[in-house]
């Protein structure tokens, strides 16, 4: 007998609807004059449709049924009160304190943690002002470049949300610099002057290969022309000993708990390179927007609680439906690297086999995430998600407003372009439109049928819409937050670990042994010999 006979029950009621649904359209649930009121939410200001989904009341009932049975309030609490849900690591997972506004206590085997997450916060504002106003200077005078230099979650956060919020921009220009690869950090580097740029170096145990590599090219960069290149650097990292090392002293360096995973971290000392761009009075904001958030998770029923429907929605796609993928779909260029800090969030936290117990996970694990800015995806993938083989569920987001009241015609054009893709997905074409519209070009017998089987939309194609008055930084921090707390659903329904990840260990190991081959020297004994063949080809390609 199953250990946990409520949660089968509820998944056997889910994969029922997800049975029924298969054969029926999501126009037709439009029959219904007040769907769109029904299935949607709205939470801070935010909207958030899934109205165009094969969701109905009963399907609707039968998620939420599942979220009651996999105990997710209980699991959110228990998140929230400091117990150590990572249990693969016997690690708390208490991001959501550094955005903690309050200062209301976050108990942590039996300490406030709040104390030092606020000292640290009201260290990196100090710090931040003193960048901005000039009075930190670089060598040849006041900071103009700050340089992020980290990788995954060090990099991915902050360089989408400094992107995010440009205007909002009124102190130093930002760089990021994640990848190994030369040319990333070559880029960066022209046009820079060493003397007024400031580095970043973000790394928790000082020890990640790609960071500590370009930081060292960094300070090679610098030495060229100042005698003390590690002045004008700043450590976000809890390893004391190797940053001192490396000449940093204490007073710069920022660090961060290891219940703060990196893809969860752009909250604290991460943020720093975000602080800087707009300042400490809107990066509050930002924080206060993820803080609105996280009440709104832990206070509103399942059914309206926004967080718990993004998920629902999701599983209901990947695992009900079968959809393989899903598409985020920002139609708000300055997100144009949301899709890509969505990638790690969703992938790195519930790409998993294992359940928490180890054994295999019965439902399977997350889906892949992937997507671009309308209106750039419409000229691109777009075919595929209006006439492929395969669906693909969409989701949009779309502000109200914009920020250049002068191009104002723009944005009603990239709103119209968004509503008209989810309708367009919903609807589709008919093969009777199709045929008036071939005729109408002239084509008759064969070639008409053949015109108008290519310009059938079977439509019946699912998506969301989340729509914001516009991208402040409270908002930038409600969506953000919302993202973490979907993911963390997801991945409680599922029975997996969201807070650990294990994936990325194997092919840092293997880099480590194998880079002694690609310089020339002893190769590993159990070596591939297709791995031997690459590796002599890029020593002395021919």
């Amino acid at each position: 007998m199953s250990a946990h006979p409520d949660l089968d029950a509820a998944w056997a009621s889910f994969f029922a609807e997800a049975d029924r649904a298969r054969t029926r359209r999501i126009a037709d649930l439009f029959d219904d004059s007040d769907r769109a009121m029904h299935f949607s939410a709205r939470a801070l200001g935010m909207l958030f449709d899934y109205s165009k989904t094969h969701i109905d009341g009963a399907a609707r009932e039968a998620l939420l049924g599942l979220a009651r049975a996999a105990r997710v309030e209980s699991m959110r609490d228990a998140m929230f009160s400091g117990a150590r849900i990572n249990g693969s690591e016997d690690r708390a997972v208490l991001h959501t304190a550094l955005r903690n506004l309050s200062g209301v206590p976050v108990m942590l085997d039996g300490e406030d943690v709040m104390p030092g997450v606020l000292d640290t916060l009201e260290r990196m504002k100090a710090f931040a002002r003193d960048v901005r106003a000039g009075r930190f200077k670089g060598q040849g005078g006041a900071i103009t470049d700050v340089i992020n230099v980290g990788i995954g979650g060090s990099d991915l956060g902050p360089a989408m949300a400094t992107r995010a919020l440009t205007p909002f921009h009124d102190g130093p220009r930002c760089h990021f610099v994640s990848n190994v690869d030369s040319a990333d950090l070559a880029d960066v580097l022209d046009g820079l002057d060493p003397a007024t740029t400031l580095v970043i170096i973000a790394s928790k145990t000082f020890t990640t290969i790609e960071t500590m590599t370009n930081a060292a090219s960094i300070l090679n960069w610098m030495s060229v022309s100042l005698a003390d290149p590690a002045a004008q650097c700043v450590a976000l990292s809890s390893a004391t000993d190797l940053v001192a090392e490396f000449g940093i002293p204490p007073e710069r360096v920022f660090g961060f708990e290891d219940w703060v995973g990196g893809r969860y971290s752009v909250w604290g000392p991460i943020g720093l390179s975000l602080m800087i761009a707009i300042g400490p009075k809107d990066f509050t904001e930002f924080l206060a927007g993820g803080a609105a958030m996280d009440t709104h998770f832990r206070t509103a029923s399942l059914a309206d609680n926004l967080p718990v429907l993004l998920a629902l929605v999701g599983l209901w796609h990947h695992q009900g439906m079968s959809f393989q993928t899903r598409a985020v779909l920002p139609y708000e260029h300055r997100l144009a690297r949301l899709p890509a800090y969505l990638q790690q969030l969703e992938m790195e936290s519930n790409g998993k086999r294992a359940a928490q117990d180890g054994q295999s996970l019965p439902h399977g694990s997350g889906p892949i995430v992937w997507g671009e800015p309308g209106t750039n995806g419409q000229h691109a993938f777009f075919q595929l998600l209006h006439q492929g083989t395969e669906i693909v569920p969409c989701e949009f987001m779309i502000g109200a407003e914009g920020y250049e009241p002068d191009l104002a015609h723009h944005h009603r054009l990239l709103v119209a372009n968004c509503l008209a893709q989810s309708e367009a997905l919903m609807t589709g074409r008919s093969l009777s439109d199709a045929r008036e519209i071939a005729a109408s070009m002239g084509f008759s017998g064969d070639k008409l049928m053949a015109q108008a089987e290519q310009r059938v939309f079977e439509g019946n194609r699912p998506s969301t819409t989340l729509a914001y008055p516009r991208l402040t930084p409270r908002v930038l921090g409600q969506i953000l937050a919302l993202y973490e707390h979907r993911v963390f659903v997801e991945g409680v329904i599922l029975g997996l670990n969201s807070f650990d990840q294990w994936g990325v260990e194997l092919g840092k190991e293997l880099a480590k042994r194998l880079e002694p081959l690609v310089a020339g020297k002893a190769p590993p004994e159990d070596m591939n010999q297709s791995t031997g063949l690459l590796a002599a080809y890029l020593r002395a390609p021919k």
